[in-house]
């Protein structure tokens, strides 16, 4: 039997005791991996192990498509109504909102993001997501098509099996809710990975899900690593389709493999260097603190982070002053104190590499005119940077840093600053700052990305579609869109009156 995570919290913003299975979650039951190996969980607040999880191999992966498989053609996919899919998916709601403390906790523990921040934002927001998609769950359907009188035809939605889902390691909860809704609510079974750096809330959610009901099978959770579970996933011939949110780099491992398996459908949500435009005739004040959260926000380690900000020559001096001043009251330390806006960075890992990134700007001449600096000497937190006096070719301009860290630069007029936002191989998202409607629209509609927030950042709803243009990725996630994913049409054709001679 698998082991349990039991740890009692005693913060100034959360009390209590976590109990989290550590095992695979497999046709309804925690279970140690085959190979009864185990990974390290590491806080990354500290760059000590909090605790260790069962770890999946390509055997476990088999097991859990097989569960998959089984529970899709008896108790799940067109054996389960929309009305019962949906009933199931509110009482996950219910157990979550229940729970919410907790998830929020356990955000906050092994991903470093603050406890504040998880509990309004990523825990609430997923809860809303899974309520979302719980409404649409009987609300899919097909159309009626007038083809002849002597005919009836119609197109029918129906689920398309059994799907893997990869989750990353920046916000996993939320991952799982984007994933999870649009997949079960229009009766597909799922396995999920989880990023091995943050398990703990899917494998509480696991249990939530065991709690709430669902037929052992609907869904399943292969602890592992990417290039051993992941790759199984994407080769893996009884996986209908693969969801993937990660770098663009994996995101063409995985949409190779799948081709060249069994051309399962692929979505990807992948990397972002994100624009954001800050005119002359912007509210300052009101676009420094947006400007400072598109970017600022979960640590920098967010794929839409508006970590190219561009400044219209009038007000850029005026910017980078308020700006820096900005920057400088954002507090830097644990995340479980009430204060804090910015936790560590997710692993040693990623520290390193932001830091490598931090290196190759000064190196390149660029200046750093904030930060750029570890903060105290445990665990992986780092100033917020901020890089003036760059150039468009620069690898901080052009590369996705993951991290804390974002560019400033002038633009002269409109037409400029299109090309300065288009000049990226990405294309998730941009903001653009401006009291001018037209003007801001007008920007909006020429740049190529797949959101784009106006006098805002990093505003996401259920029922709003995100995803990327270019090598940002395929497919949308969220909203009605999202379910078009899970399903495969089928058009009928009925022969009523119509005879051959």
């Amino acid at each position: 039997m698998p082991e349990t995570f039991v740890h009692k919290f005693d913060t100034p913003v959360f009390k209590g005791e976590v109990n989290v299975p550590l095992g695979l979650y497999i046709n309804g039951k925690f279970v140690d991996g085959s190979n009864g190996t185990t990974i390290e969980v590491i806080n990354p607040s500290t760059g000590k192990v909090i605790t260790k999880i069962a770890e999946g191999t390509p055997k476990d992966l088999d097991l859990a498509v097989d569960a998959a498989q089984k529970a899709f053609d008896t108790t799940w996919g067109l054996h389960a109504n929309g009305v019962q899919r949906s009933r199931l998916l509110n009482k996950l709601a219910d157990l979550m909102e229940k729970e919410a403390d907790t998830l929020a906790a356990l955000e906050a523990i092994d991903n470093g993001k603050t406890f504040g921040w998880a509990r309004k934002a990523d825990v609430d927001h997923s809860i809303r997501c899974i309520r979302y998609y719980a409404g649409w769950a009987d609300k899919i359907f097909g159309q009626t098509i007038e083809t002849s009188e002597a005919k009836l035809t119609y197109t029918r939605h129906e689920p398309i099996g059994v799907v893997a889902q990869i989750i990353p390691w920046n916000f996993p909860l939320q991952m799982l809710a984007w994933k999870i809704g649009p997949a079960l609510a229009t009766g597909c079974t799922v396995v999920m990975k989880p990023s091995e750096f943050t398990p703990l809330s899917a494998l509480c959610v696991a249990k939530l899900i065991d709690e709430a009901g669902f037929p052992a099978g609907v869904f399943n959770l292969v602890n592992g690593y990417g290039h051993v579970v992941g790759q199984a996933m994407a080769e893996h011939h009884g996986i209908e389709k693969i969801a993937f949110t990660g770098s663009t780099l994996v995101g063409r491992k995985i949409m190779e493999a799948a081709a060249k398996s069994n051309l399962k459908k692929v979505t990807l949500e992948l990397g972002g260097k994100s624009p954001s435009i800050i005119f002359d005739d912007a509210d300052l004040d009101q676009a420094v603190k947006w400007a400072a959260f598109g970017i600022y926000y979960n640590h920098g380690q967010c794929c839409c982070a508006g970590s190219r900000i561009y400044v219209h020559e009038k007000v850029y001096d005026e910017f980078i002053r308020r700006f820096t001043e900005h920057t400088k009251t954002l507090k830097v330390g644990d995340p479980f104190e009430p204060d804090v806006f910015q936790g560590p960075q997710v692993s040693q890992q990623q520290y390193d590499r932001i830091m490598s990134y931090i290196k190759d700007g000064k190196e390149a001449g660029a200046t750093v005119h904030y930060g750029g600096e570890r903060v105290g000497s445990e665990g992986y937190f780092m100033q917020p940077t901020i890089f003036t006096d760059v150039k468009p070719d620069m690898r901080i301009v052009q590369e996705e840093i993951f991290g804390p860290v974002c560019v400033v630069a002038k633009f002269k007029d409109d037409d400029d600053i299109v090309k300065l936002a288009n000049d990226s191989v990405y294309g998730l998202a941009a903001s653009v700052y401006s009291q001018n409607v037209t003007r801001a629209l007008s920007t909006a509609h020429k740049i190529r990305a797949g959101t784009v927030w106006v006098n805002v950042a990093n505003a996401l709803y259920p029922n709003v579609p995100f995803g990327g243009f270019k090598q940002s990725g395929i497919g949308r996630e969220l909203g009605k869109y999202a379910l078009d994913n899970y399903t495969a049409v089928k058009a009928v054709q009925v022969n009523l009156h119509l005879s051959l001679d």
